[in-house]
């Protein structure tokens, strides 16, 4: 990751080893999309490892808006008040904040950053649905995302 693109991860671990390895699985997740958009390719395989079916198709098209915008993010993003639920061994729900407010969109040519205020949508709400696959890795299935959250605003 270029050392303009920083991540702060308030999520504390939990003591459980399923939900730990949900929790890192999420970070790992959420690191390969701005990967993708990094190396400018909507099927980069960092992201694939970690999102399929529905994720997967609405990812690509958020890395593809960036491909298409010749842009990529800069700044620090910051994630908190993460919750993990298990349903059985193989399927789980993690639920977290992003604080964008110190995260913007820089293109690439020419070479300029678009510093937008801070606002109510700088904060967003993510509910995703995962599943443990074969190699042992959870994978995103389902994303949803709420742009301006009370639940994430300070």
């Amino acid at each position: 990751m270029p050392s303009d693109l920083t991540y702060t991860f308030e999520w504390p671990r939990t003591g459980d080893k399923v939900k730990d390895a949900v929790l890192e699985d999420g970070e790992q997740s959420i690191k390969a999309v701005d990967l993708a958009i990094v190396n400018q390719d909507a099927l980069d395989k960092a992201y694939l490892f970690y999102y399929e079916g529905e994720a997967a198709a609405q990812t690509q098209k958020f890395v593809q808006a960036y491909v298409d915008a010749k842009a990529r993010a800069t700044g620090v993003y910051r994630y908190y008040a993460a919750t993990v639920a298990l349903n059985g061994s193989t399927d789980a729900s993690l639920v977290y904040c992003e604080d964008q407010s110190h995260a913007y969109d820089m293109y690439l040519k020419p070479k300029r950053i678009n510093r937008t205020a801070v606002t109510n949508n700088s904060y967003v709400l993510y509910n995703t649905q995962l599943r443990k696959n074969d190699k042992g890795v959870w994978v995103v299935e389902k994303l949803l995302s709420v742009r301006g959250s009370a639940k994430c605003r300070p």
